[in-house]
């Protein structure tokens, strides 16, 4: 077990539809960098994760719910996929809160697949490169954004992918740059 991380609390929020591999593979591999994570939702009910967006897979029991924590208790944000999942999240107003004061931190932050809407709806791409699932581009574009087709990108503190293909990838780097802490804050349509 690598020490990375040791003493760092790691958020994932996700709700019913999350793809699990996308929840359960970042969630170890903080673990297994030293980080307790923990799973904030927008319920206190356990949420069903999915297999490819359609095929139910197993339910997690959530550790709090998002309008409930501070976001500066938190040393990093993993937001996975799931259609579903993130179709609900980037609807609750207490999630784009959330997001919000975690990026006005500094604080790294990892999404995949379609985690980048999330961001979109608090308007946080603005000024940004990242990737994502390919049908969520163009909405990152007319957000501000910058999209790019490759496994793993990093802005500023901010790790994307494009899907379960990319979790090895993607896993290093969210360890990685949690590990570097927190960031300069950058200005919403600053150049890099």
């Amino acid at each position: 077990m690598s020490e990375q991380l040791n003493g760092m609390r790691i958020a994932i929020i996700a709700t019913d539809g999350v793809e699990q591999v996308e929840l359960e593979r970042p969630r170890e591999a903080a673990r297994e960098a030293g980080a307790t994570v923990e799973l904030l939702s927008i319920g206190t009910d356990p949420i069903q994760a999915m297999n490819s967006d359609i095929e139910p897979a197993d339910q997690f029991d959530v550790d709090g719910r998002v309008a409930d924590a501070e976001p500066g208790d938190y040393d990093g944000l993993i937001l996975p996929g799931g259609t579903v999942n993130a179709d609900r999240l980037r609807d609750d107003e207490d999630v784009r809160a959330f997001v919000r004061s975690t990026f006005a931190a500094g604080t790294p932050v990892a999404v995949i697949c379609h985690g980048p809407w999330t961001l979109v709806s608090a308007d946080l791409v603005r000024g940004r490169t990242l990737t994502s699932y390919p049908s969520l581009r163009v909405d990152i574009r007319n957000a501000g954004g910058t999209t790019v087709d490759e496994e793993v990108v990093v802005d500023n503190g901010l790790v994307s992918s494009r899907n379960p293909d990319d979790l090895p990838a993607f896993c290093a780097k969210l360890v990685e740059e949690f590990a570097e802490g927190r960031h300069e804050v950058k200005a919403a349509g600053a150049s890099a």
